[in-house]
């Protein structure tokens, strides 16, 4: 028995009831009712997850270092923890408080992590499974953490506190010690005041009955575990830092604020043994040398067969203004200052052996920058630093815009890192990389995955992200092509953005040729052909566009419906300009010199460029300004290289370059692509005058004013202040809605700033609500179809699409390849609107009548530079009109999504199948046509958080999941779909966050991630020797359990800290850790918190059956002592 799906009659009663009214029979080209397509997809098929982060931790502010599994942990202000082992073994994991992580304590060997955060909580992580998770939370109540210390193979976790006590945790059970050590029995009489907090804890390495405590004020205390008093107390008068042991548990050193290091005796407290001031000049009367900065952090390793070690961060000289944050490395006489990029946050120095008593043999330290991670070699002479495995320099540069491309074809990825390879540094540590935990995951997952970002010094970089890994292949500077600004008189001359000029604004890359072509931010746009042949290239190619708004005082030709625009418009150069550019662009920034015109915002080098093998400059392109106005930012651009055509578009038209002519074809403005009887027209207007919208923009079946299509800009509202969160809300919205789409000054300042405020505007004449105003070309779109209704063969067409929702059709005439193609020029012709949508047009796509994917046709990649035999070996175009045989086809599905909904037309009838309006309150950000599961889909991404997929043609929902509310512009600008279920965004200014949205790779997620813990035999301890052993003059061990269990040193209070179970025996159920288990967990605390008060009455009722017992005793005693004796004795 057939099974009844009521979700497919109710999708079936949608579409019939969306679906156009006209006849499908009428019109040639239109599927026939029993020709439905068949549709797989179904809402099994999906499921949303989180797969890996890459990049490097924003805001770190923590790490730690597991010596025998070879791990890093990185934590950062925001709660995240990062851990890394060999190339390739990443993992994410957060915090739920977000606090922000002070301090990490590897159970070494052990496969868990004791993580400190400063809203005094502390965790146990366990490491063993593939996704982490938190076995124990305990929260201190009364007293705020400052430092902790967990001893190598100990159970036993000393945590110091604000008020300088120190509470000992057993980390196995997460319960508190009734053993504490009270600030004022450590210090006593030796200050007169409170010691400050503690910053320093650390066990005796050949005693672990000995404990040194270091208080902020300058005092040191030895304490003896065992008989719970001070062995010795050491002072000095300036604050301490960090303190580090020698091995052999004699002398210990201490960093202070003043830049000196004191060395101590540990059985002479009086006086320090040596006091060093690393960077202080020593004068030459005798006194104290000038003081210095504070040596935050300083680190003792010894080694057998030379001198020890001292590694420290800080203590430079005041004089120093402005140099760079130092770590200082002082081995022997000799002492070497090694400058970083970034203020230091952490160091650690990794050491051949986790024993604390042994010679330490330091061979690395690692580094924790602020924007970077540094490992650097100790043995070798100048000590250089080991080559990154890690992709950490993704905001080497802001990113400014991101394309994902999964399953990209075979040669790609070799192809890249073979040029990439070239552009590697030398002068690297030769040794391997020193971080070497972990094992890779075993995924299935085979297919080549490549990310392209683009950055705001102009650079462009491919990663290859196949297997959830990601790795940098080849990096392109677009900067090269232009002269550098020497001076800031240059500088002010034509620039139209004051920092970074070179920024990417948009990228357009074709895998299948190698084709690339990148927009700017200074309304440039650069033609690349790969290439694997170093070439130099005497004179860049430059065409010059002037387009210019369709001002209603501006003549514009009047473009009739079959009209084909074959030459350029006057106001365009047509040829190369082999020479330089006008020399306006210098004087033209005198006000004298009247408005500026015909000059482009940067200059093209004049020079010969020399283009190693990659990505090597084809064609550039450059707007100019007109008549005093700058060129308004390009909002869309696309290139097809089977007809060697690049296509871009802004608020003021588009405009078609023949990028192997270097002509230009069409320069044109957005009104005069509508043809004369095209109701959708609009006449050219001055956008300084408010739009009035007719009934006729309208599509009668849609019944919705396009004055209520677009959010407008956040300045031409209403005039008063926000004074809801609604409102503020629904501002930034706006705010992103138009800023989605271009970047006035630079995306980087942009996603840094905290009220996402606008920056300045281009041009001091239009402001941003007559630029939203304009209709802007949004998207565009290369295929193979039928430009016009009555149109029986699929030829070469281009469509485009705009921010009112317009979809418009232009033919392409495209001569045949070879001399034909070089002599003839391409015929152009504007065919109207196909369709209109509510919202600016996202994403087109054309399918066949199977619903299987029309991808744009392309050219195979030839080595431009080859030779001739070659470059016709290899150079097989595909034929640019269909075969004879396509001469019957049947129709071809149009699929088109915009800001607000999903339409799906008919071609050649042009007639509407299939409407969804995606969201009403919101709008899309991002929205693309992907391949899925064998059949195709629309993937969107709503500025509301929301994620959806509609199926294909029939635009059924199958998928609405809120994912993420948005929050900055970075997601907006940054977010992508790929196909096979995959997609990204900039999580932070240096971290990508890969998403899924397939329910297999979710499944097989646990497979393809990488494991952290590997089981490793735990060292060997060091030998004591036979004298040592004899005599007792080796380590000292301590039974802690006789001195901090429950036996010895009785219960806590219950009120110090409150035990939270984590959810780490939960992982198998997925997501069940919402809705139930999430009122479970509050039931839990709120029984945990009547528990614990609960237990603090049961001590008091303790206490006093205690007294009662103890007076009845005594009573009792005195009954015995005077039963038997007279009165007389008494």
């Amino acid at each position: 028995m057939k099974k009844f799906n009521i979700r497919k009659v109710l999708d079936g009663l949608t579409a019939a009831s969306s679906s156009s009214p006209s006849s499908a029979a009428a019109q040639p080209g239109t599927p026939k009712e029993n020709d439905a397509v068949q549709e797989t997809l179904q809402s099994e098929n999906f499921q949303l997850c989180k797969t890996v982060r890459h990049g490097f931790p924003y805001q770190p502010s923590s790490m730690a270092f597991d010596p025998v599994q070879k791990i890093l942990a990185v934590g950062t202000q925001t709660g995240a923890l990062r851990l890394f082992g060999r190339a390739g073994v990443e993992c994410y994991c957060q915090h739920e408080s977000g606090a922000a992580v002070i301090q990490l304590q590897f159970l070494i060997n052990e496969g868990a992590l004791v993580s400190v955060l400063t809203d005094d909580s502390i965790h146990l992580w366990n490491l063993r499974q593939k996704i982490p998770a938190i076995l124990h939370s305990l929260k201190f109540n009364r007293e705020r953490i400052t430092y902790c210390h967990l001893p190598f193979q100990s159970k036993w976790l000393y945590i110091g506190t604000e008020r300088g006590n120190i509470h000992i945790v057993n980390v196995e059970s997460f319960t508190l010690s009734g053993y504490v050590i009270m600030w004022n029995k450590a210090i006593e009489l030796s200050t007169k005041t409170h010691p400050g907090p503690v910053v320093h804890i650390s066990d005796n390495p050949m005693d672990e009955g000995k404990l040194l405590i270091g208080f902020e004020c300058g005092v040191v205390v030895l304490w003896d575990l065992k008989s719970k008093k001070a062995d010795y107390r050491y002072n000095y008068d300036e604050a301490i830092h960090s303190v580090a042991w020698h091995h052999e548990g004699k002398q210990f050193v201490c960093s202070h604020s003043d830049g000196t290091l004191t060395t101590w005796n540990i059985r002479a407290p009086a006086k320090a043994a040596q006091i060093i001031t690393p960077h202080g000049k020593q004068p030459k009367d005798g006194k104290k040398p000038e003081p210095c900065k504070p040596i935050l952090k300083v680190e003792y390793k010894t080694t057998r067969a030379g001198d020890p070690f001292m590694v420290l961060s800080g203590g430079l000289s005041y004089d120093t203004v402005g140099r760079r944050a130092c770590l200082t490395v002082m081995h022997g006489k000799s002492t070497t200052v090694l400058e970083m990029d970034y203020p230091i946050v952490d160091f650690l120095t990794l050491c051949e052996t986790p024993y604390p008593n042994d010679f330490q043999e330091p061979y690395a330290v690692v580094v924790l920058l602020e924007k970077d991670l540094v490992v650097i070699d100790l043995g070798q002479i100048g000590y250089p630093i080991y080559e990154n495995p890690y992709p950490l320099t993704i905001h080497e540069s802001p990113v400014t815009c991101c394309e994902y491309f999964a399953d990209c074809p075979a040669g790609l990825i070799p192809a890249l890192y073979s040029v990439g390879t070239r552009q590697k540094r030398q002068g690297y540590s030769k040794k391997e990389w020193p971080i070497s935990g972990g094992n890779w995951g075993q995924g299935t997952q085979s297919y080549p995955e490549i990310i392209i970002t683009g950055h705001a010094d102009g650079s462009i970089k491919f990663w290859d992200a196949s297997a959830l890994m990601l790795q940098v292949l080849y990096k392109l500077k677009t900067a090269k092509v232009f002269e550098r600004a020497r001076g800031k008189e240059e500088k002010s001359g034509a620039d139209i953005v004051e920092e970074d000029p070179f920024a990417i604004q948009t990228l357009s890359w074709c895998p299948e040729s190698r084709m690339l072509c990148v927009a700017g931010v200074s309304a440039h746009v650069i033609v690349y052909r790969f290439s694997k042949q170093e070439v130099t290239t005497e004179d860049v190619q430059l065409l010059e566009v002037r387009m210019q708004c369709d001002f209603s005082d501006v003549d514009s030709p009047d473009p009739g419906g079959d009209q084909t625009p074959t030459l350029p418009t006057p106001g365009a150069s047509s040829s190369p300009q082999e020479s330089e550019p006008p020399t306006q662009t210098s004087t033209g920034s005198n006000p004298s010199d009247g408005p500026r015109d015909n000059i482009p915002c940067l200059q093209v080098r004049s020079s010969p460029l020399k283009q190693s093998p990659g990505y090597q400059v084809e064609l550039v392109v450059q707007l100019v300004w007109v008549s005093g106005e700058p060129p308004q930012p390009i909002t869309s651009l696309a290139i097809n290289s089977s007809y060697g055509l690049v296509v871009f578009g802004n608020s003021n038209g588009l405009a078609v370059v023949d990028y192997l002519q270097k002509t230009l074809l069409l320069n044109m403005g957005t009104s005069e692509l509508y043809s004369p009887s095209d109701p959708y027209q609009r006449q050219p207007h001055s956008p300084r005058k408010a739009r009035q919208p007719s009934g006729a923009l309208c599509d009668s079946n849609d019944g919705a004013n396009p004055s209520e299509d677009r959010c407008k800009s956040p300045t031409s509202g209403s005039t008063s202040p926000c004074n809801s969160d609604d409102e503020r809300r629904q501002k930034f919205m706006q705010k992103v809605k138009l800023k989605s789409r271009r970047f006035s000054k630079t995306v980087a300042s942009d996603f840094d700033a905290k009220d996402n405020s606008f920056t300045r505007s281009r041009s001091s004449s239009v402001t941003s609500i007559e630029r939203e105003t304009r209709e802007a070309i949004s998207s565009f779109h290369f295929c193979e179809s039928f430009p016009r209704k009555t149109d029986t063969l699929v030829s070469p067409c281009l469509l485009v699409g705009t921010t009112q929702g317009s979809v418009m059709t232009v033919a392409l005439s495209v001569p045949p390849g070879g001399d034909q193609r070089l002599q003839q020029s391409v015929g152009i012709s504007s065919c109207g609107t196909l369709v209109r949508l509510k919202g600016g047009i996202l994403t087109m796509a054309l399918l066949d009548s199977t619903a299987t994917l029309l991808p744009p046709v392309y050219e195979p990649w030839y080595d431009p530079n080859a030779s001739d035999e070659e470059k016709e070996k290899s150079r097989r175009r595909r034929p640019a009109s269909p075969p004879s045989s396509q001469e019957g086809q049947e129709s071809q599905f149009a699929v088109l999504c915009s800001e607000k909904q999903a339409k799906v037309v008919a071609m050649p009838s042009q007639t509407r199948l299939y409407k969804h309006n995606i969201t009403e309150t919101s709008f899309v950000l991002r929205a693309d046509v992907v391949l899925m599961a064998g059949a195709n889909c629309i993937a969107c991404f709503c500025a509301n958080g929301h994620i959806m997929t509609l199926s294909l043609p029939s635009l059924r929902p199958l998928i609405d999941i809120n994912y993420l509310p948005l929050t900055d512009m970075r997601i907006a600008r940054t977010f992508c779909f790929s196909n096979l279920g995959q997609a990204l965004y900039l999580t932070s200014p240096t971290e990508i966050q890969r998403i899924t949205y397939s329910q297999e790779t979710c499944d097989n997620l646990q497979e393809m991630l990488s494991e952290l813990f590997t089981p490793v035999e735990t060292p060997e301890a060091p030998n004591r020797g036979f004298f040592k052993g004899l005599f007792g003059g080796g380590a000292q061990s301590l039974d802690r359990e006789d001195l901090f269990g429950e036996t010895a040193a009785g219960k806590a209070s219950r009120s110090l800290a409150q035990h939270i179970p984590g959810p780490g025996s939960m992982e198998g159920m997925k997501g069940a850790a919402s809705g139930v288990v999430g009122d479970l967990a509050r039931a839990r605390i709120a029984l945990d918190e009547r528990g614990q008060k609960l237990g603090e009455l049961e001590e008091r009722s303790a206490a006093m059956m205690a007294s009662a017992d103890s007076f009845s005793k005594h009573a009792h005693d005195m009954m015995l002592k005077y039963k038997d004796k007279k009165w007389y004795q008494l």
